[in-house]
């Protein structure tokens, strides 16, 4: 599926649960985002979500518990387990690649901005890189630096301003101007699919919906 229509979907997806009441809702985009996650995410990476998730999973049913309200706490931990599959099956699948390209090629942002920003998620494992050497450089001098440490950060902070700066420097020395044309070595396009399956999904959750609020004034 299109990157952005992806995303989208998604948005539209966590602002429903958001504002909404139902259980039920929750518990299926729970289990249809496990199914999928299980097809095409790793077993260590599903086992991660599920017990980071776990904890403050707990931490919200027993506060609500103990305010007397229980049935509250459990929609708020379906709701929980919800957003985390949910947004582990666009992340499992989808890369910022994808995403930044699709944003420039089929909804007109600007090639700075998009490339802008892909750039700067790429350079995460340069920044991590970075404060190891400066922990090193500091182990060699007899200092130790942890995370907790103010030098540490401040180091850190000058280290990405930097990197930001020769980001910076390397588009405009490959003319990531703003109306200029480009050529792309990967072309991502919308088809029919992801529009059809934009809409079936958005209105199978509104049909959810529309039974649970039917269920409520029959019963």
């Amino acid at each position: 599926m299109n990157p952005v229509l992806k995303l989208l979907m998604m948005l539209v997806i966590a602002l429903e649960i958001s504002f909404t009441t139902s259980v039920r809702l929750n518990l299926v985009i729970f289990i249809v985002s496990l199914i999928y996650l299980i097809f095409f995410a790793s077993f260590k990476r599903i086992i991660y979500l599920l017990f980071v998730t776990l904890i403050p999973a707990i931490g919200i049913y027993f506060a609500q518990k103990i305010n007397g309200n229980y049935q509250y706490g459990i929609l708020l931990v379906t709701r929980l387990y919800a957003f985390v599959t949910l947004g582990g099956t666009y992340t499992c699948k989808t890369s910022i690649e994808d995403l930044a390209g699709s944003l420039e090629q089929n909804f007109r942002v600007p090639s700075k901005f998009a490339y802008g920003v892909m750039g700067a998620f790429n350079l995460i494992e340069t920044i991590k890189q970075e404060i190891i050497d400066i922990k090193l450089a500091a182990k060699m001098r007899n200092v130790h630096l942890s995370y907790v440490s103010p030098t540490l950060y401040f180091k850190s902070i000058l280290a990405a301003m930097n990197w930001s700066t020769l980001l910076a420097q390397g588009m405009n020395s490959h003319l990531f101007v703003e109306g200029s044309s480009r050529t792309h070595f990967k072309k991502i396009t919308i088809k029919t699919t992801d529009y059809l399956i934009l809409i079936v999904v958005l209105v199978a959750i509104q049909i959810i919906l529309t039974f649970k609020t039917l269920f409520f004034y029959l019963y």
